[in-house]
């Protein structure tokens, strides 16, 4: 027994000067033989030395894992089938749309309440390059580089930061039993609470029936569990920030100073109420606001639709807050054995509102609008795999925070229609799994993916097709014969028309991945 005590420490020396491969092979043999020993002293009863074979055993863990950043490595391949189906009848897409994620986990414990976590990412869509595109906008440096999405958006082969954060964990908060935790730096804030399902992965801190986008920012938990006797029972304050309006390094003589003419700092505040949680039953709520939020005004709008792309508006307006509330639920078997017990089912509310600035147009309107989404699923063990089905509906001015959501036509959550959804996950090895996915889409009204100005005005989809027969046939009667001489009533006879051929009315995105994470 001394004498694996002392290979011991001879493996945890040798870590402290390098390590490499023979040696993390050596640590992980001593680690093993005094487990064994441990187990082998259990029988005899040897109180003592059990106690100090553990004492060792954790000096040694603790050295490895002080000594090294523990790495992981998720990469997955997929290809997407597109199709929009636009208002006109006619239809855009891409068949073979491929691309590379890869993320690269990092983990490390300086001691037990001390712990770093961050992520690098790259999302290569294959053959990706950064000309210029027939919007005259690079791939990459326009709205697919908006800090919310950056790491989602497709792009080329520049590995990012997607998190970076610091976390403590406290053990009596007030000096009650209350277990806390406090980290602050780039937040882990997409496929949260039930968005996980279909993409495989733990769930993060949101719902993500509301926020599914990249933040900077700070949350506090309280596990008010012991306090209660509830099961589970927590709650989270969370803050961040979405934009800064900071000038750039030597852009001007004050560098990082506001810069008045740009906009305002988005910010976002609210919390997260666990009232119930026994690893079977979840219940989870959400509320929150976010502060300052841009959008396009009617006189952008016409510019962006003039023809001319050199008139284009260079920046957004601030337009308003919008505040939104979710409550999730999830039971994770329904029965104590048998086919049930693996099966999960969940269904989930949620709300938004509009709070427009002034004479500010928000989602169109320069008053509050509210609007509302439910969102119902299943998954069930298939073969040896998960098959998911879901569907979510959302109302005329449904604006939930989705832009990161992993789905190639957009998010379905966001949708002001219907969205269907089916998936079958297949674990092939212990390190590898593919999936098959189907989503669709069918709006009734326009701008679910558009941010809160006049952009994100809900149009109906049948009066945009009624406008546009109606142009059809007053431009018959009325040929246009000089575009510099339209008249008035010609003019919105031609841009009914055009406004259909832009509408997507149904979407449909079908992939195929395989994914390898260690």
């Amino acid at each position: 027994m001394k004498k694996i005590i002392a290979l011991s420490l001879v493996a945890a020396t040798t870590m402290a000067f390098g390590s490499t491969a023979s040696d993390l092979e050596m640590m992980k043999a001593e680690i093993a033989a005094l487990k064994a020993e441990v187990a082998s002293l259990k029988k005899s009863g040897d109180a003592a030395e059990i106690k100090k074979i553990k004492k060792t055993l954790s000096e040694v863990k603790a050295h490895d894992a002080n000594d090294n950043i523990k790495w992981g490595v998720d990469l997955r391949t997929s290809i997407d089938n597109i199709n929009y189906d636009m208002a006109d009848g006619s239809s855009r897409g891409k068949d073979d749309l491929m691309a590379t994620r890869l993320w690269l986990n990092m983990e490390y414990a300086a001691d037990e309440k001390n712990i770093f976590k961050g992520q690098l990412s790259m999302n290569k869509a294959f053959g990706a390059d950064f000309g210029t595109t027939t919007s005259s906008m690079p791939r990459g440096y326009g709205m697919d580089s908006f800090d919310w999405i950056t790491n989602e958006a497709l792009a080329g082969d520049t590995l990012k930061v997607r998190e970076a954060a610091w976390l403590y964990l406290g053990d009596s908060a007030f000096g009650a039993d209350i277990p806390w935790t406090f980290s602050i730096g780039r937040r882990p804030s997409t496929n949260g609470f039930l968005a996980n399902l279909r993409e495989d992965d733990a769930e993060q801190s949101p719902l993500g029936h509301v926020i599914n986008v990249e933040f900077d920012g700070l949350s506090s938990k309280l596990d008010l569990s012991n306090i209660t006797g509830v099961p589970g029972m927590s709650i989270k304050l969370c803050t961040g920030q979405g934009s800064t309006n900071a000038e750039p390094l030597f852009s001007t003589t004050t560098s990082y100073a506001n810069d008045d003419d740009a906009l305002k700092d988005i910010t976002l505040y609210g919390f997260i109420f666990e009232p119930y949680n026994d690893s079977q039953y979840i219940v989870k709520t959400i509320w929150y606001k976010g502060m300052d939020l841009p959008g396009y005004t009617n006189e952008d709008m016409a510019l962006m639709m003039d023809g001319d792309d050199t008139t284009n508006p260079g920046m957004m307006t601030k337009v308003g807050d919008l505040q939104g509330a979710a409550l999730s639920v999830l039971v994770d078997g329904l029965t104590d054995d048998g086919f049930l017990s693996e099966t999960k089912v969940f269904g989930s509310l949620a709300w938004s509102q509009t709070d427009p600035f002034g004479d500010e147009l928000m989602l169109g309107s320069n008053e509050q609008k509210s609007g509302s989404s439910y969102w119902l699923g299943a998954q069930f063990p298939v073969l040896e795999g998960q098959l998911g089905l879901e569907y979510n509906h959302g109302s005329k001015y449904w604006r939930p925070f989705t832009y990161g959501e992993d789905t190639m036509i957009g998010s379905k959550l966001a949708a002001r229609g219907d969205a269907y959804e089916a998936y079958y996950t297949y674990q092939l090895t212990e390190a590898l799994s593919a999936q098959l996915r189907f989503t669709s889409i069918d709006y009734d009204y326009t701008g679910s993916n558009s941010f809160f100005g006049v952009d994100g005005t809900p149009m109906s989809i049948g009066d945009i097709k009624a406008n546009a027969a109606w142009g059809e046939s007053y431009l018959a009667l009325n040929p246009i014969t000089d575009p510099a001489t339209m008249t008035d009533l010609q003019k919105q006879a031609a841009g009914a028309i055009g406004m259909e051929k832009n509408t997507v009315e149904s979407a449909q995105d079908f992939r195929f991945y395989l994914r390898y994470r260690f």
